[in-house]
């Protein structure tokens, strides 16, 4: 698919799917929620007699958080998925599978991120300062496209070992095309700024207002960025 059509697609996804927009915004709003009940735990826990129970209480929220997070990620890649099968359709709410991928993707992304900076470091003793730079500058790039295709196979076939295929998901790069792939990256930040520029405005207008859209574009955003990725990966 060519850049228009999959930008076209990926504006329209979330207003198409209207119900699991809705569904997965009130998943965001639990994970906020539970998120903000946490820190008040801890931080109640140095003015409270009975710091166990506050630490308990907020390793809970913790626990519930977690859970609900990897949910959410595990329904993104549901979403890149569809896109990939260029399905039209929003998935459904798979607890238990989606937050198996949620944990799946987790472990891939901590490789992939942890790779370029164990060898920029090792770099780092070797070569001269700007050399290193320039290298883990060039490392970063790689592999941080790499982990998007690595993303793409883990919602493809549900494998980790597949996604783990590091030179495989390098190799992906070149299939979709690393100028196509910049440029999506690039539309996909410029149209995420120009709406939470928007949000920002309103929020200086009325915080609670703001804050209730902030969270409305926040989803929008997540749901056209991972069709947009499912869409860009269905031509490899």
């Amino acid at each position: 698919m060519e850049i228009t059509e999959i930008i076209q697609d990926a504006l329209a996804y979330p207003i198409n799917n209207i119900k699991a927009f809705i569904i997965y915004l009130i998943l965001g709003i639990i994970l906020g929620i539970a998120t903000a009940g946490t820190v008040g735990a801890v931080a109640a826990s140095a003015a409270i007699d009975n710091v166990l129970a506050a630490l308990g209480s907020g390793i809970i929220g913790v626990v519930i958080a977690l859970f609900i997070a990897f949910i959410i990620t595990g329904y993104e890649l549901d979403i890149v998925k569809y896109g990939i099968e260029r399905n039209s359709d929003a998935p459904g709410i798979d607890i238990v599978n989606q937050f198996i991928k949620g944990v799946k993707l987790f472990a891939v992304e901590i490789v992939y991120f942890i790779i370029p900076i164990v060898i920029s470091a090792i770099l780092a003793v070797i070569f001269q300062h700007w050399v290193s730079i320039l290298i883990a500058a060039i490392l970063g790039i790689i592999f941080g496209l790499a982990a998007f295709m690595a993303q793409c196979r883990l919602a493809k076939t549900g494998d980790i070992g597949y996604a783990l295929s590091i030179m495989d998901a390098i190799d992906d790069i070149s299939r979709v095309g690393v100028v196509k792939l910049l440029l999506l990256l690039i539309i996909i930040f410029i149209i995420a700024f120009i709406l939470y520029f928007i949000v920002g405005l309103i929020s200086q207008w009325n915080s609670t207002v703001g804050g209730i859209i902030m969270g409305i574009v926040g989803v929008y955003i997540t749901f056209f960025s991972a069709r947009a990725t499912g869409l860009v990966y269905s031509d490899v």
